[in-house]
């Protein structure tokens, strides 16, 4: 009986996640050759081809899709019992803020894993506006953070450059109506720049619904009344992105991670920020794979 080697698995995992060697040596903090050898390695002790190098970039052949699972279960399982039995120093709380608009899907992904290898650690979820998110991380509030911005401040990192998006009801038409009706929230950092932009255009405009309530908007949108806007691939389901063309493209937004570790959770915070810089490079890697 040969016995798999949770370091290959590991290296294995991040290279499935991410779509490449390169992005995955930089999330495991290791050379590409290293995690190239790790590879090898593991194809060797299975007698299996796990990866398809012959296009652009890496994709999994059908038994390194059937391996993914296997290994992700067993990373999580070896995770647990060693924080569970050994390192008692990881005990405490972190509080994470998320804009409310990338919640869905990655972050519940990233509770589930933190909470199944540090059982003892109490992750408060804070979900606000990215303004709202980076006051409290200023004033030391939270440990981690992620931001939708235009570009990366000082101490950031970006997970993900993301298509700001049109969106509106299902097969709606609010989008060609004149004056065009729009819905955000108060509070949204998408609505001044979309309100330049069709001003720019010339597209003549109005504010069909004021509110504080993120369901208000919503609501108003899928009853094809106004549209609003919405980063790719993190719209509600209800809602439909509106065809490139029919109104000014929005350009994109940088989803962007800040960890402080000054409050002596340096080994928590690295651990949350590596589960948040997989879980975005999952979520890229399976957009790219389904358009």
């Amino acid at each position: 009986m040969r016995n798999l080697d949770i370091t290959t698995l590991r290296s294995f995992l991040a290279v499935a996640n991410s779509g490449g060697v390169t992005r995955a040596a930089g999330f495991l903090n290791l050379t590409q050759s290293a995690v190239s050898m790790q590879l090898k390695r593991l194809e060797e002790t299975l007698d299996l081809k796990l990866l398809d190098r012959s296009g652009r970039g890496v994709t999994l052949t059908p038994a390194g899709v059937q391996l993914q699972t296997y290994a992700q279960k067993m990373i999580e399982l070896n995770d647990e019992i060693y924080s569970r039995l050994t390192d008692k120093s990881w005990e405490g709380e972190l509080v994470l803020a998320v804009p409310h608009d990338i919640v869905y899907p990655v972050i519940p992904e990233v509770l589930k894993r933190m909470g199944r290898s540090h059982p003892r650690v109490k992750v408060q979820l804070v979900s606000s506006y990215t303004r709202d998110v980076k006051a409290l991380f200023s004033k030391g509030e939270a440990d981690v953070i992620l931001t939708t911005e235009e570009h990366v401040g000082e101490g950031g990192e970006t997970l993900a450059t993301v298509p700001l998006r049109w969106v509106g009801a299902p097969g709606g038409t609010a989008c060609r109506g004149r004056p065009l009706r729009l819905a955000y929230n108060l509070n949204c950092g998408f609505r001044p720049g979309a309100m330049a932009m069709l001003d720019a255009a010339g597209i003549d405009w109005e504010m069909a619904v004021t509110t504080d309530n993120d369901r208000t908007v919503e609501a108003s949108v899928s009853a094809d009344l106004a549209v609003t806007s919405s980063l790719e691939g993190h719209a509600a389901d209800y809602l439909e992105y509106i065809d490139p063309g029919i109104l000014p493209d929005q350009g994109v937004q940088k989803i962007n991670l800040y960890g402080y570790a000054g409050s002596g959770n340096a080994g928590l915070v690295e651990t949350m920020k590596s589960y948040l810089r997989q879980g975005f490079a999952s979520l890229g890697a399976a957009n790219t794979n389904a358009a």
